[in-house]
């Protein structure tokens, strides 16, 4: 192991229960011991999840938020007895590989709980809420310290929150925790003032406006996490460790509006001030640990950061956090294994959080041990997979049932928390598989088919790996796309892949293959109007940046469009984007946290964007722009860049030895791409 890494693997403690190494699984949603959206049970595929992470050297490992009532049901946990049962001798098998377990317990959501769009209708009447209660009670999903707007349903107002709930809730967690000692877990964390959570949204000024004594005062806000924690250690012993989930700066400027990095603006959740104060009360009333980032569910991208967000984005905040306690503190955040190691060594933090990295690849705390870097799967931060949780104006949480009751899965890897759909197996018979097209998705498909036992062959028209992958990988933020690459180039070598480049197939009957899989890819869609020859295609601009002089328009607000803005602005050139819809990167699948950050970013850095407009001229200076109301708008356009859209370009149609894969199929993401390769190489 490199020596930069050792402070990762130095024993350290919480309260008397020490952990073998500084590496903490975080909780993710949808990696619950107890189940997720289902009635609460003991999970077998979370437990096989965590079971593989506890052989592969991992520290610490706090399963998802586990709801302290069903979300259908509404049933208590602690009366799930049967569910307890079976952790015990999960806990005993665990306990075997050196690794500890702390359960997260959850108060629940408030105004952040994610309505999905399906039940968006129902929310808002009264007499179907009433007729749903029995299965699934938004009303008390959403209560909130106060009447507060949600942050995915536009127009519901959640009811606050009662005494009498608050007094269940603190009995509830404390009956709980007592179970989860008494199956042997080692810590129970409390969800969360953290997050804008609901805990999180009793301590906010911005979120309770109570006037009980849950409200006003500072001692107020924070009652309910303080009698959690309290009650708790009655029931439990004062030994028995608590760890909090906990933000320590909210970053957000107000509802529905988060503070970008670097920006200057006015707290309206907690500030930095009120965070020395907190993180030292919560820790004299009995919490033994901050497992700490930043940000609120209006500044999402600070607890969720996608690839925009700087690496380590909350480290600073958190070690000065740090100096103001004397329990161990936790730092998640895109944390780097190196910085996160220097950091603990100094003292700045005590041990390194990290969540969704797991779910691409859950060995990668042994390859960091073996100096097998090379071979760590990156996370690219899409959250495709483990929370495609879209939101855009007039539509709630934009996630089917199916992904939203199925959260933690991973857009590059289908076999985590796949519930045994993705089991590779050997394949019956080896067989020839011709694949054309060499980016992401062919090259999926030759490495599952390969590991099944079959020997494929990669027909690239090009002399290099990648596809569009290639040109969606080249803006300065995308170095976690840029490392995929190289990791699926570094599969191909050490598999033995056969690569036939700069060799373009044409005509399937002469391939020597038992199976032809065709990932050709998709191509754009031209914009057809006068003056649109003076148009690049956005894969033109992001193969060639210096294409696009000072002055831009671009035609389209997608997500590509907009990360396409991002990087002009960034080399601090002058974008402009259209957008036909009535929101920026209005799709399924793209998270909020994503979406919200560049929407945020814009905003901020005042970058023009007319949205439910249309480019109806473009001269030889300038774009026309008519928007929803007829008026028009010259705007000055040195470069025009389309971002329009892609249509697939299969070279064939799909046979009973013919499969398409990727964009060929349907124009997608990296999740669509990828679960279709494993779907197809799964299969032969």
């Amino acid at each position: 192991m490199n020596k930069k890494y050792e402070p990762l693997f130095t024993p350290w403690k919480i309260g008397n229960c020490e952990i073998k190494n500084r590496i903490v699984l975080c909780p993710m949603g949808g990696t619950s011991l107890f189940g997720w959206m289902e009635p609460h049970h003991f999970d077998k595929d979370a437990a096989d999840f965590f079971m593989d992470l506890a052989k592969h050297d991992v520290g610490l490992i706090i399963p998802g938020i586990a709801p302290l009532r069903n979300m259908i049901g509404n049933r208590w946990l602690y009366k799930a007895k049967g569910a307890f049962k079976k952790l015990k001798p999960y806990m005993e098998e665990l306990h075997k590989t050196g690794a500890k377990l702390f359960v997260q317990l959850t108060a629940g959501f408030g105004r952040s709980f994610s309505v999905p769009n399906s039940l968006a209708p129902i929310i808002k009447n009264k007499a179907l809420r009433k007729m749903i209660r029995p299965i699934i009670d938004l009303e008390r999903l959403c209560a909130s310290p106060s009447e507060l707007p949600s942050r995915w349903v536009e127009g519901y107002t959640c009811r606050q929150f009662t005494v009498k709930e608050i007094k269940k809730m603190v009995e509830a967690f404390a009956k709980t925790a007592k179970l989860c000692k008494e199956a042997g877990v080692d810590g129970v964390e409390i969800h969360a003032v953290h997050e804008g959570y609901l805990l999180d949204q009793f301590t906010l000024p911005y979120t309770n406006q109570r006037t009980d004594e849950y409200g006003g005062s500072f001692e107020n806000r924070y009652r309910f996490a303080v009698e959690v924690v309290k009650a708790i250690k009655a029931e439990c012993g004062q030994d028995y460790p608590v760890s909090l989930r906990y933000s320590v700066v909210s970053k957000t400027k107000g509802f529905c509006e988060g503070a970008v990095p670097g920006e200057k603006y006015t707290e309206v959740g907690r500030d930095m001030e009120e965070s020395e104060k907190a993180a030292k009360y919560l820790q004299d009333a009995g919490y033994d640990m901050l497992n700490a980032d930043n940000g609120t569910y209006d500044a999402w991208y600070w607890a969720h950061p996608p690839e925009y967000m700087p690496q380590n984005c909350n480290l600073e905040d958190v070690a000065h956090i740090r100096k103001f306690v004397d329990i161990p503190v936790v730092c998640a955040g895109r944390m780097e294994p190196d910085v996160a190691a220097k950091a603990i060594k100094n003292g700045d933090i005590d041990a390194m959080g990290v969540a969704r990295q797991f779910l691409t690849d859950s060995h990668w705390v042994t390859k960091l041990k073996e100096d097998k870097l090379e071979d760590i799967m990156p996370c690219i931060c899409c959250h495709n997979g483990c929370f495609p949780m879209a939101h855009y104006k007039g539509v709630a949480c934009d996630a089917s049932m199916e992904d939203s009751s199925h959260m933690a899965r991973c857009a590059l890897n289908p076999m985590t928390m796949d519930g045994g759909k993705y089991d590779l197996k050997p394949a019956k018979k080896s067989k020839k598989i011709a694949i054309i097209g060499g980016g992401i998705g062919g090259m999926e498909v030759a490495r599952v088919a390969t590991i099944r036992g079959h020997k494929a062959t990669i027909y690239e028209k090009t002399n290099q790996l990648g596809g569009v992958f290639i040109p969606a990988a080249a803006p300065s933020f995308k170095e976690k796309d840029k490392q995929l690459i190289a990791w699926y180039r570094r599969q191909m070598e050490k598999m033995n892949i056969e690569i036939k480049f700069n060799t373009e197939i044409t005509d399937l009957s002469k391939l020597d293959a038992d199976e032809i899989v065709i990932a050709t890819g998709s191509k754009a869609r031209k914009l057809k109007m006068p003056g649109s020859e003076r148009c690049i295609d956005a894969i033109d601009y992001l193969n060639d940046n210096s294409k696009a002089k000072e002055n831009v328009v671009i035609i389209g607000g997608g997500l590509t469009g907009c990360e396409i803005a991002y990087d002009l602005f960034l080399q601090g050139k002058k974008p402009v984007i259209v957008e036909a819809k009535n929101d920026l990167m209005a799709v399924t699948g793209l998270c909020l946290a994503n979406s919200s950050y560049l929407r945020d970013y814009f905003k901020t850095k005042k970058v023009p964007v007319y949205l439910e407009s249309q480019v109806s001229e473009i001269t030889p200076t300038s774009v026309v722009i008519t928007d929803k109301n007829g008026e028009k708008h010259e705007v000055k356009a040195d470069t025009v860049i389309t971002a329009i859209g892609y249509n697939p370009a299969p070279i064939a149609k799909e046979g009973k030895h013919v499969h398409i894969v990727g964009d060929a199929l349907r124009v997608g993401n990296l999740r669509t791409v990828i679960w279709r390769a494993w779907d197809v190489a799964g299969k032969f």
